[in-house]
């Protein structure tokens, strides 16, 4: 397993749960100074940071680049894969597959988070899932032409009604088209909806294909009432070879949250 912190480069979403913002290469230099592995961004589109500055800093920091967000898509322009309208599920297919393209240039998967979004009023469920399908087999068959998985993530109750739960994404998942679509195991999420996130852990096995790192309440790991003995004995049993990034509140701050987070990785992971 190979450690990961998250950078935001989007003012809108400045109340969000990332450790590092605005500053990419003072963020890398301060990870790579902690000695993560990796990093993972969130930008406001595919081509907010050149493709050859962002090869030059990871290959000055000696850092990866873990995944890429697409979650701009949905927070700055209002897109969803779910949306009725098909011309804006088409383009958030557009959206997601640019930033596909930006990640793929550095062997990085894009996440599909918020950018699912739900089955509003008026509208079935099942069509709502109808179209997420449709969405991730396109979507999954343009990663598998660029080599690079496509992450969705099971998001809890209140910011999605569609999937929440591991068991459900892992049965939806198997029901696509394409085989490149990963499950992302976030513990936050699942400590609202799972009953035992070591569990769901051992039941999605190798569907999981990214993991974001953060506490019962968001905060960085080791500081709320997670049981991380549990979950990285499980992950360690499925031989989870993917990162352990860390999408959680900077709190107190940016910098402390950092320490703490690759204090907690280094602590459950690296013996």
């Amino acid at each position: 397993m190979k450690s990961c912190v998250t950078i935001a480069l989007v003012p809108e979403i400045k109340t969000g749960p990332w450790i590092y913002w605005n500053d990419l290469e003072a963020s890398m230099a301060k990870a790579a100074d902690l000695g993560f592995d990796a990093v993972e961004l969130f930008t406001a589109s595919a081509d907010a940071v050149p493709a050859d500055r962002l090869a030059a800093l990871a290959d000055q920091f000696g850092l990866k680049i873990a995944a890429v967000g697409t979650g701009a898509g949905k927070v700055l322009h209002g897109l969803t894969l779910t949306d009725p309208d098909p011309a804006i599920r088409s383009k958030a297919v557009a959206f997601i597959s640019d930033m596909m393209a930006f990640g793929a240039t550095f062997g990085a998967p894009a996440i599909i988070g918020s950018m699912q979004g739900n089955a509003v009023s008026g509208i079935e469920k099942k069509q709502a899932l109808a179209w997420l399908a449709e969405g991730l087999n396109t979507l999954g068959k343009r990663a598998e032409d660029q080599g690079v998985k496509l992450i969705y993530e099971p998001l809890n109750r209140y910011e999605t009604n569609l999937i929440n739960q591991l068991e459900t994404g892992v049965s939806f998942i198997n029901s696509l088209e394409t085989r490149s679509v990963v499950l992302l195991a976030d513990l936050f999420h699942m400590n609202i909806e799972e009953t035992s996130l070591a569990e769901s852990i051992r039941s999605a096995g190798s569907h999981i294909g990214h993991v974001h790192f953060a506490d019962s309440n968001r905060r960085p790991i080791g500081r709320g009432h997670t049981a991380m003995n549990d979950v990285a004995t499980a992950l360690k049993e499925i031989d989870y070879q993917g990162y352990i990034s860390a999408e959680a509140f900077p709190w107190p701050d940016s910098d402390q949250a950092a320490t703490q987070t690759i204090t907690s990785y280094r602590q459950y992971f690296s013996s």
